[in-house]
């Protein structure tokens, strides 16, 4: 278990409120699954902005909140971490809180606009016929190893890429 200030490292903050020094169980974007001690990110997306959750996200535990504006009450006994993006800092914070894994990794990306998952699938096979340890990530599914993760989301979030690092 880290503390807050341990997984800070290299966030840029803009305020503080709130003790630094508390340990962390937990990172989430999503309120619903804070429990107390974790830190809850609020990240404005294209339907919901995490900003409304905060209070809920206190109210079931949170020891911090990472927000680009901050609540206009602040609870006692959470830390708020002020940030200009949440979405970065939770990618930062993420990293720190579980050894920077992503430093240990080699990535091939796979971009253009048709045949990117047949391409990447492709290129897992081989790669794991090769003799390589592998993972995947595609609109279809996710993969480490013979593991496979339903793909909820084109795109999985800097937290849960970061915390799928010990199935590696």
């Amino acid at each position: 278990m880290k503390s807050l200030q341990e997984i800070l490292y290299n966030v840029h903050i803009t305020a503080i409120h709130g003790n630094r020094e508390v340990a962390v169980n937990a990172l989430h974007i999503d309120s619903r699954q804070v429990k107390p001690g974790d830190v809850f990110f609020a990240i404005r997306g294209m339907h919901a902005d995490g900003h409304q959750y905060i209070a809920k996200a206190t109210d079931l535990g949170a020891a911090a909140i990472v927000c680009e504006t901050l609540p206009a009450a602040l609870k006692d006994g959470v830390c708020y971490i002020q940030v200009a993006s949440s979405g970065e800092a939770a990618g930062i914070m993420a990293g720190n809180y579980y050894d920077n894994p992503s430093q240990k990794l080699t990535l091939v990306g796979v971009t253009g606009t048709n045949g990117k998952t047949t391409i990447a699938t492709l290129l897992f096979r081989l790669f794991t016929k090769l003799g390589y340890h592998c993972g995947l990530l595609s609109t279809v599914q996710n993969q480490i190893g013979d593991a496979i993760i339903p793909a909820t989301h084109t795109t999985p979030d800097a937290i849960s890429l970061r915390r799928c690092w010990p199935k590696w």
